[in-house]
């Protein structure tokens, strides 16, 4: 009987090793969020902020490539001015950056 009580606080004793064993996949998931989920909300707060900031006049370009004069800001869409008489109308989450004054006429 002795025999096997011993056994079992062996077993016993390798519950802290598990505990080591645990702390790489938390190290991991503290990594990952630094490194990846972090720097992904950043950049969200500052292209929401930035899309807020949308006021007619303005130069952006959206996220499909097209570049134009914001001529019209509503609630959730913006007119957007792409050549002469030529007026679209995109989502604002859409536009991904907006350009310096007179950046069109050069292009």
């Amino acid at each position: 009987m002795g025999f096997f009580i011993e056994d079992a606080m062996a077993q016993s004793a390798g519950g802290e090793g598990s505990l080591l064993g645990l702390a790489f996949p938390v190290l991991l998931l503290v990594v990952f969020y630094f490194l990846l989920i972090r720097p992904q909300q950043k950049r969200a707060k500052e292209h929401a902020a930035m899309v807020e900031a949308v006021k007619k006049g303005d130069e952006v370009i959206s996220n499909g490539g097209l570049a134009g004069t914001v001529t019209k800001v509503d609630e959730s869409f913006i007119g957007l001015q792409i050549a002469a008489e030529v007026e679209v109308h995109i989502q604002k989450n859409a536009v991904a950056s907006l350009l310096p004054k007179g950046t069109l006429k050069k292009l």
